[in-house]
């Protein structure tokens, strides 16, 4: 598979998200053995990113990550998150980035992946009440001690961006990005790209809905948390369906999948982008991989940059406060 840089780091164009391995999605954490063959599927086709949180679950996440790439650390990049559970005591839900906070997220992390240092460790969203430099600086500490090799961001604005890699170099920032969020593109890119910092893009698929994979509501448990997206909502889910068909035409053209459309017109942004695509099952891992293959041609790309706008925000009211724009 390509490989694409995200600032000094070097990873397969395209990697693995297993957040749905165990939370938020319909069928979460109800197959850890499924899970774990789907990661080393993923290893064995040549995927190296491997993207897990502190929050996800919590903790169990981290756990299943561990237990699978136990005796394949080397075939690895290992990427995790700090900063949406408090150790400091805080309230649920409140970002947590103070230095305190931060050093007992790492170690819980270390331990639950079962590894000596992690490879990306992202502060998760950033934390209004401490400043970055702060943050960064404690992290900095980390990269001296030999506890993470780089340093990353989540869903941070530019002026935070600057300010973080002033004072250690930032290796890649994650944010959602994908044909229904174009946000970054006039956002945050140009910001990185002066930087040489990465982009690590999340939710590539606009959480299953331009895979053509839910075309209900109903489709989705109770516990699913699509069903409180705006994106999924009785107001707005008709109409995101067109841009789901939109991108199943082009699909149709070529032979492949939607998925793997998405995929691949976002490897068409540069060589400093790496999606996440997130899955629980070998077969969608294989799937997902297929799109390194898939070129679209002028006439395709036209077309689904003119997609049918997405109506409805990329999360949630709650959730959208702590993200920076």
């Amino acid at each position: 598979m390509k490989h694409v840089h995200l600032g000094t780091l070097e990873v397969a164009c395209i990697g693995l998200g297993t957040m749905g391995m165990s939370t938020a999605y319909t069928g979460a954490g109800t197959d850890d053995a499924e899970s774990i063959r789907t990661i080393h599927r993923a290893l064995d086709l040549g995927v190296t990113l491997i993207d897990t949180a502190e929050v996800y679950g919590p903790h169990v996440n981290e756990e299943l990550v561990g237990r699978a790439i136990a005796g394949r650390r080397d075939e690895v990049v290992l990427a995790t998150k700090f900063g949406l559970i408090s150790h400091t005591g805080r309230a649920p839900g409140v970002p947590d980035s103070s230095p305190t906070s931060v050093r007992t997220a790492l170690e819980g992390s270390l331990k639950r992946l079962g590894v000596d240092v992690i490879d990306l460790f992202y502060q998760h969203r950033v934390d209004p009440q401490v400043p970055i430099e702060e943050t960064v600086g404690v992290l900095a500490e980390f990269v001296a001690a030999g506890k993470i090799r780089h340093i990353g961001l989540s869903e941070a604005g530019p002026e935070t961006i600057r300010r973080a890699h002033a004072i250690h170099p930032i290796t890649a920032l994650q944010s959602e990005y994908s044909l229904w969020t174009r946000d970054p593109e006039g956002w945050t890119l140009p910001v990185l790209r002066e930087l040489n910092i990465g982009f690590v893009a999340y939710s590539p698929l606009g959480r299953g809905m331009l895979t053509g994979s839910v075309r209900s509501i109903d489709d989705l448990d109770e516990s699913d948390f699509r069903r409180s997206n705006p994106r999924f909502d009785e107001v707005n889910f008709d109409h995101n369906l067109a841009s789901a068909n939109e991108v199943q035409a082009v699909a149709d053209e070529i032979g492949c999948t939607s998925a793997q459309v998405c995929l691949a017109w976002l490897l068409t942004r540069g060589d400093d982008i790496a999606p996440i695509p997130g899955t629980k099952r070998v077969a969608r891992v294989e799937e997902n991989v297929g799109a390194a293959e898939i070129e679209l041609n002028p006439e395709q790309l036209d077309r689904l940059d003119k997609l049918t706008p997405v109506a409805g925000d990329h999360h949630n009211d709650e959730q959208m406060r702590w993200i920076e724009r």
